[in-house]
């Protein structure tokens, strides 16, 4: 009787260490979300994938910004970004924001 309900804390032991470590890897699971920026302001930035989707991300002041512009006062309205957050932020954060080079825009004739 003994060695059942000890083997039976050790799994209950077991499982709870497991969902612990589940949890705290699946919290640090990051996200991108590219697209043309809408707006940029001292502590946002809105993102619209030109899919429908816009996307706002607040500025951490642990926020890099890398890529073609290095400081987030550089970034401007139609850059061409990547965020990078946590899935598990409410509301989004921004760890990193890569300044990607200009880029044609879908459906526009080239002359």
């Amino acid at each position: 009787m003994l060695h059942a309900a000890r083997k039976a804390g050790q799994i209950v032991l077991l499982a709870l260490v497991a969902s612990i470590v589940w949890d705290a890897s699946a919290s640090a699971q990051m996200r991108e979300f590219t697209g043309l920026v809408d707006n940029v302001s001292e502590k946002k930035i809105i993102v619209d994938n030109r899919k429908g989707d816009k996307v706002s991300f607040n500025k951490l002041d642990e926020t890099t910004v890398e890529g073609e512009k290095t400081k987030w006062e550089d970034i401007k309205k139609k850059d061409w970004v990547t965020v990078a957050w946590k899935f598990t932020d409410n509301p989004r954060k921004a760890y990193k924001v890569v300044v990607l080079p200009p880029r044609e825009e879908e459906g526009e004739d080239v002359q």
